[in-house]
């Protein structure tokens, strides 16, 4: 066991030197006229991406449904210093949205350096019940559109040597309980975008792509659903989470864990698979 201790040790500690080290500085100059597109900006962890992009004198186009929110972002966004902030309501699950919004951020920005998307739809923390419906519906919003929108933009993000930024989550790694349609939508992401990363380094692509892996952020819509069923786990800031999402995609890094314990729970979780369910499974807290 002493053995066991001191080989987790190292090799935590290892991990973690290897990832420090070979992380490329940010500059925050080179965001000073990007041109860029963030989905799910009307809240949470997109919001956030816009007021920094702002700070960085970006200029955003953002998207959402709700319409009233996302013209209160574009002001403080404005407020803030971007060169340029405008919006687009949409919504993801109806099939022409995506390229609709894509198009008129190519159209009012004259190109895309960076697109962001981060999007989700709404589904509850609770035992899967066979209602494939909802499923096909959360597909749409939380996968197919993130690859048609993808598609849409990679001929610009070419042109211009861009980045293309996936927002996906630690369930898109690992998978959790009372979650199924969401971590079927987050490991379909992992999984295509993972996959047209080696296409693109393949055939040499100008575009960089990064899909970040997040944990528990401290968004309203995330705390209001798991109230009273996550337990002994702390929520990391949105505004923290969206920094080192921009930061990822301007340094072109393949991926992002972020808190840091996401890497360790993904880096033990074919080592030690019993240790890492158990662990899964405690953080619920269910009652049959």
């Amino acid at each position: 066991m002493r053995t066991l201790t001191k080989i987790i040790i190292v090799s935590i500690a290892v991990a973690f030197i290897a990832v420090k080290w070979s992380t490329p500085s940010f500059e925050p100059e080179s965001l000073r006229g990007a041109r860029v597109l963030v989905t799910g900006a009307s809240t949470g962890i997109g919001e956030q991406m816009a007021y920094h992009y702002a700070r960085f004198g970006a200029q955003i186009v953002i998207t959402g449904r709700k319409e009233k929110m996302l013209q209160q972002v574009v002001d403080k966004c404005l407020s803030l210093g971007a060169q340029k902030a405008l919006y687009i309501a949409a919504d993801m699950a109806t099939e022409s949205e995506p390229d609709k919004v894509v198009d008129f951020s190519l159209e009012q920005l004259g190109g895309l350096d960076y697109l962001v998307l981060n999007h989700i739809g709404s589904t509850p923390f609770s035992m899967w019940k066979g209602d494939i419906e909802h499923i096909r519906w959360l597909m749409k919003v939380n996968f197919y559109s993130y690859v048609q929108m993808a598609w849409r933009a990679l001929p610009s993000l070419e042109q211009n040597k861009g980045s293309l930024v996936i927002v996906s989550s630690l369930a898109g790694k690992i998978s959790t309980p009372l979650s199924a349609p969401y971590v079927a939508t987050k490991s379909a992401l992992n999984g295509f975008f993972g996959s047209l990363q080696h296409e693109l380094a393949m055939t040499n692509s100008n575009v960089s792509l990064s899909v970040c892996s997040l944990g528990l952020i401290d968004t309203e819509s995330a705390m209001n659903k798991i109230k009273g069923i996550l337990t002994n786990i702390a929520a990391s800031p949105a505004s923290e989470a969206a920094l080192r999402i921009i930061q990822t995609g301007a340094t072109r890094q393949a991926e992002l864990y972020y808190p840091w314990d996401v890497f360790y729970m993904v880096f033990f979780k074919d080592w030690i698979p019993s240790l890492t369910n158990y662990y899964t499974r405690s953080l619920f807290n269910y009652k049959p």
